[in-house]
């Protein structure tokens, strides 16, 4: 296994603020309902949306090097990943 470029590293944190979006965009599941006008989903299905999105999140923010220790990570902000994490986490729980 080779190590990630930089280029795949801003792919996966590019990944990550998709996720962030998804679990930002609505307070409860009545909000997803009026911004989505979706009928079909239940609230389960919503919360379980949230929950993979939430552990995406985590796994990425677990991604190492080769070595299995070291993280990908240098520079890049989590504020945002950790917020949406913390929101996520209290959605589903």
């Amino acid at each position: 296994m080779e190590e990630k470029t930089a280029d795949e590293i801003a792919a996966i944190f590019s990944a990550a603020g998709d996720s962030v979006t998804v679990i930002n965009a609505d307070a409860n599941f009545a909000a997803y309902g009026t911004r989505t006008s979706d009928s079909t989903t239940t609230e389960t299905e919503w919360k379980a949306m949230i929950q993979r999105n939430t552990e995406h999140l985590e796994i990425i923010k677990a991604y190492t090097k080769v070595d299995g220790t070291t993280s990908i990570w240098t520079s890049e902000s989590f504020t945002a990943i950790d917020a949406a994490i913390t929101t996520g986490k209290a959605i589903y729980s």
